[in-house]
């Protein structure tokens, strides 16, 4: 077994340990020296690239995090994308990226200060006056006198920085809302240095032309076995890369290979294992492993904090729609608790500073909400944004509840303009991609029809693609429902285990429209 670099206790397994010495070898060339801690200024030279890749609990989260502190050691300064301070011109910068925030969430929980593309490509325009607290907050200067801001709400920025490392987020513990201190948006106009892409399979073709535009030194980590991006038959951008760019780990980490939930994952790589023949490993690993539950209904408990995995897009309505009737939740409105997913922003562009506020707030497409009640304006909806650093917050709301064999939703109230949402009880594993719960619940029988209809994608049968992506969802419990039936619930839909109370209203328009 190697070990990393003396700044770590980690040690690394064989196949780590040549992933660790390609990627330092590749960062050698390029200035950055991670054994000798040698740091060059940056130099114009050929753009590299490559890809370092592996199945879930292959480790390369791991690697991936072990690399960004060998680097923040070694002087190279980490690029978030809310706030970038005004360096010299040779200095040497990193940025760890995401194709989008569920999944640059997931590593920041794990200690990687994680951003997404988008975030990178755009640059934020800071108010010249609170950038003086972006300035202190980097450690490039004293404490600022600001009109509005008493050292009392510097000192909530100054501990919330300290916490959480994101500049929007103290200034939002200070008072401010992102249309304070965010005047707008540009694309980046300067090149990055060093570029890392998490879950880098959900890349599409332009997101890698952007990438490497940007980024002279870029390493992929992804996983060859999850669902390509819809519209690139099957394949991944890392697909293309010369072998000699391209490195896979092989070997299970994840709690010691403990792990009967990765079990089932990996086994799907056996050409010879049929549908049938999975699902009967499933039973089998369910009757000695509590982690595992094959499981005769859904549940419907769990689906108001975990969605259940679906394959087509009329099963996911169907399983909304009884979620709702058994909670009695009426068509006019909805109940508090109910889970959301915020669909995108429809405004216009005279609104950009609504924009804003709803975007710091956590509210961008693919975000998880649980309503928790009206606001005080009709169209206005009290929601808690999981996940968010500041989680509860009031927004104007379109809401979209889908109905089985209708044509379009049914909406039981909307505001003109704010943040749209679907239902979340239930979502497609293509949208579930980059997310993880505690609690996966997967509906079999989509992907037996899969199955049957013997699709396949890049070589590998569309089932096995799905029902991977779908059981490395799971961080604790994986739910293998197999029959078509939803469970009473136990307790009615609860918001009392969510903390904090809802925002002031201010991010509510004073042009609101009246329910629909």
């Amino acid at each position: 077994m190697s070990t990393a670099n003396p700044l770590s206790p980690i040690t690394f397994s064989d196949d780590q340990a040549q992933a660790h010495d390609r990627v330092s070898e590749m960062l050698r060339a390029a200035g950055v020296d991670l054994d000798s801690g040698i740091c060059l200024p940056a130099k114009d030279s050929d753009a590299r690239v490559m890809a370092l890749m592996g199945k879930a609990g292959s480790g390369k989260t791991l690697l991936l995090s072990e690399l960004v502190k060998a680097l923040e050691a070694n002087g190279v300064e980490i690029v978030s994308g809310d706030y970038e301070s005004k360096r010299a011109r040779d200095a040497r910068t990193l940025a760890v990226l995401a194709p989008t925030n569920k999944a640059a969430s997931v590593l920041r929980m794990r200690g990687v200060p994680a951003t997404t593309i988008h975030r990178i490509i755009y640059t934020p325009v800071y108010d010249p006056e609170y950038e003086k607290v972006a300035v202190w907050l980097d450690g490039m200067g004293d404490a600022p006198e600001i009109e509005g801001l008493p050292e009392e709400a510097l000192a909530r920025a100054q501990a919330s920085f300290e916490i959480h490392k994101s500049i929007p987020a103290a200034l939002a513990a200070a008072g401010l809302r992102g249309s304070d201190f965010i005047t707008g948006w540009k694309r980046r106009e300067e090149p990055l240095d060093i570029g890392f892409v998490d879950e880098s399979s959900m890349l599409d073709e332009k997101q890698f032309e952007d990438l490497q535009e940007i980024f002279p030194n870029l390493v992929l980590f992804g996983d060859p076995a999850q669902l390509a991006p819809v519209g690139q038959s099957g394949t991944m951008v890392f697909d293309k890369l010369k072998e000699s760019q391209k490195l896979e780990l092989h070997r299970v980490h994840r709690q010691e290979a403990d792990n009967p939930i990765l079990d089932l994952a990996h086994a799907l790589a056996d050409p010879q294992l049929g549908f049938d023949d999975f699902q009967s490993m499933v039973e089998d690993i369910a009757r000695r492993d509590d982690r595992v539950v094959q499981a005769q209904r859904v549940e419907v408990d769990l689906m108001a904090r975990s969605p259940v995995l679906v394959w087509r897009n009329a099963t996911r309505i169907r399983l909304i729609d009884a979620f709702r009737r058994v909670h009695g939740a009426p068509e006019t409105e909805l109940l508090p608790g109910e889970p959301l997913i915020c669909d995108g922003l429809e405004l216009p562009l005279k609104h950009r500073k609504k924009r804003l506020d709803l975007e710091a707030r956590g509210l961008i497409k693919g975000a998880q909400v649980i309503y928790l009640g009206p606001g005080r304006k009709p169209g206005f909806s009290k929601l808690h944004v999981v996940g968010a650093i500041e989680p509860q917050v009031s927004a104007a709301s379109i809401v979209k509840i889908e109905k089985p064999e209708q044509a379009e939703p049914f909406i039981p109230y909307a505001a003109r303009m704010g943040a749209t949402f679907l239902h979340g009880a239930a979502v497609t594993i293509h949208k579930a991609q980059g997310s993880q719960w505690e609690n996966v619940q997967v509906f079999a029988p989509d992907l037996f029809a899969a199955a049957r209809m013997g699709r396949v994608e890049a070589g590998q049968p569309l089932w096995k693609r799905l029902a991977y992506v779908a059981i490395t969802r799971a961080q604790s419990r994986l739910y293998w429902v197999v029959r078509n039936r939803l469970s009473k619930p136990r307790d009615g839909l609860r918001v009392d285990d969510l903390a904090g109370t809802p925002a002031p209203l201010a991010l509510e328009m004073q042009d609101s429209a009246a329910p629909l």
